[in-house]
């Protein structure tokens, strides 16, 4: 594919009539290459799941429970698998089967929150005709009465906590969940000024590293980067011990917390001109990368990824000026460096096992989803 594309450069350059417009034509044939090259890279990542990812149960990585099945599901169908394909029809039948009666999707009950948002993902993106319509309904009802503040009927924003959600429900908030809560309710068309996405907002904007009239906690101006963290603290802690603060207490930011947490402000309803957006776009300047999760290295690095992808196309970026004054072609950014890191099956996997990356399901579903927001089509 290089071969040809440089040779067709070559003779366009050089060929009598054609120099006016060579490097037009060029550009077209990069173009040209680059969706191709997308194209094969999405394609071999659904064989790997079709091939060697599923289990005969229609599952995914089942022993995690239910939520990579979910993620499988919603990466193939954002990246046009039919809703018909029997793998996708085994799929759902087995994530049908983790429906529970107070309207959760769920295995244990230990990370229901994530999992009943990812499933409300997969449910929404297979609902065309509305065959979906009842556990959509119930699973939205479900993960709103986990949000803190509510789980106790109290609406006191005074809570650090107030608006969050946590893994299993409102006990210690993180903004990874509370993203995911965002986003199942703007999977179901929940509007930005929401009740539960504005009271969410509380909570992201105290996940933010901005002194504000938003965030008046003990951490806001410590960093004050703009960046976003993962969780607010309440107890003390030693910072020389634990190596996610800085020597003044205050909270490091990174890549994925700040992707998520900036996506959550669009969501919001947030515009360009609002603080929080400000500087979460500075921090995103400042720290652009394709080759790791800033802040954390390889860790999380395919959630980082789909992050990374969704809250730029969220925003309607088409690129990002690093703090060099160069612009960047996120799209054309992720989809080579994925294209880089794919295995020679069709996979991907993390060597850094936190955050258990080196699953090869849930890092080639991250990637599949990440090379969604890179399509052409959604610019």
């Amino acid at each position: 594919m290089k071969a040809a594309r440089i040779g067709l450069t070559i003779l366009l350059l050089f060929t009598p009539g054609f120099a006016a417009t060579a490097h037009a034509q060029a550009a077209a044939v990069e173009a040209a290459a680059e969706t191709a090259d997308r194209a094969a890279v999405i394609a071999d990542g659904i064989e790997y799941l079709r091939t060697a990812g599923q289990a005969a149960d229609g599952t995914f990585t089942i022993q995690a429970g239910p939520g990579l099945t979910a993620l499988a599901l919603t990466a193939l169908l954002r990246n046009d698998v039919p809703l018909d394909d029997p793998m996708v029809v085994k799929g759902f039948k087995a994530l049908e089967g983790f429906v529970k009666p107070d309207g959760g999707i769920y295995g244990n009950g230990r990370i229901k929150n994530y999992e009943t948002c990812v499933a409300i993902f997969a449910f929404t993106e297979a609902n065309a005709d509305k065959r979906y319509d009842k556990i959509i309904a119930d699973a939205n009802k479900f993960v709103r009465g986990l949000q803190y503040g509510v789980a106790a009927g109290q609406e006191d924003q005074s809570n650090v906590w107030y608006g969050g959600v946590g893994y299993g429900g409102p006990e210690r908030p993180d903004l990874s969940n509370t993203s995911y809560l965002i986003d199942a309710l703007k999977a179901v068309d929940a509007p930005d000024d929401d009740e539960a996405i504005q009271r969410a907002l509380v909570f992201v904007s105290r996940c933010q590293n901005l002194k504000s009239e938003y965030n008046e906690t003990e951490f806001a101006g410590k960093v004050n980067d703009g960046g976003f963290f993962y969780v607010i603290p309440t107890e003390k802690v030693d910072p020389s011990e634990d190596e996610s603060y800085t020597a003044n207490g205050g909270l490091r930011s990174y890549g994925s917390m700040t992707y998520a947490g900036f996506k959550s402000l669009v969501y919001a309803g947030l515009t360009k001109e609002d603080p929080r957006v400000k500087a979460a776009l500075e921090w995103i300047g400042k720290n652009y990368s394709v080759t790791e999760n800033p802040g954390q290295g390889s860790a999380g690095l395919y959630y980082y990824y789909n992050t990374f992808g969704s809250a730029l196309d969220a925003a309607n970026l088409d690129a990002v000026v690093d703090a060099e004054g160069k612009s960047h072609d996120w799209r054309a950014d992720l989809t080579a460096e994925l294209a880089k890191q794919q295995n020679d099956d069709g996979s991907w996997a993390n060597a850094n096992r936190q955050w258990f990356e080196q699953d090869k399901n849930l890092a080639t579903s991250f990637a599949l989803l990440a090379l969604s927001h890179c399509n052409d089509e959604t610019k």
